[in-house]
């Protein structure tokens, strides 16, 4: 007689990184400040499956690891602006008591290097992906932009060009009249003197 183990058969699932990534809205998430497209850390924490707190603390204890092009802090006028836009808590009611880090693309993989945990590794692909599909969606909207620009150009150039036309037109249409001379003889003015 044969033992039959009691663990039922495994079935390959994918990995709740996975699993998380296609329930979290990545690309929502990353915004665009100081003419850089980041993402901030509550939202890489929550990704990467730490709390705040964590991924804050690693990025201050490998400081060398994050130059400034990786990450900044967000000053109080930025946050406050996005406080209104994220419509997140107060300070006074359980909200955030420190100004929050925004990570770039290389930042946020520079933090799952740090974190050292698998999920965070899995993740930093999703995140390079959205950062990808961000950069190729400006670029098409910057190609789109262009040619609306050469197309008024070109209806600049047009109109000028029509409006000509129809200046050509009217005064073919209605032209002006024409200066009879009178018949006969016309006296000289009189002269006093």
């Amino acid at each position: 007689m044969q033992a039959r183990s009691l663990k039922p058969a495994r079935t390959r699932r994918p990995s709740a990184a996975r699993r998380r990534a296609a329930v979290f809205p990545i690309e929502s998430r990353i915004t665009i400040l100081r003419h850089q497209k980041v993402i901030l850390d509550n939202a890489l924490a929550e990704l990467y499956g730490v709390p705040v707190k964590r991924l804050n603390q690693q990025v201050n204890r490998n400081r060398e690891r994050f130059p400034s092009d990786f990450m900044f802090q967000l000053t109080l006028r930025e946050f406050a602006a996005l406080r209104l836009q994220f419509a997140t808590s107060n300070k006074g009611r359980g909200g955030r008591r420190s100004l929050p880090y925004a990570f770039n693309e290389h930042g946020a993989i520079m933090a799952a290097t740090v974190l050292n945990s698998q999920q965070a590794v899995e993740m930093s692909i999703f995140v390079v992906r959205a950062f990808v599909r961000i950069r190729q969606m400006l670029a098409a909207n910057r190609e789109f932009a262009d040619r609306i620009k050469e197309l008024e150009e070109h209806l600049k150039t047009h109109d000028g060009k029509i409006q000509e036309i129809v200046k050509v037109i009217k005064r073919l249409m209605d032209p002006p009249p024409r200066r009879r001379s009178k018949i006969g003889f016309a006296l000289p003015p009189a002269r006093t003197g």
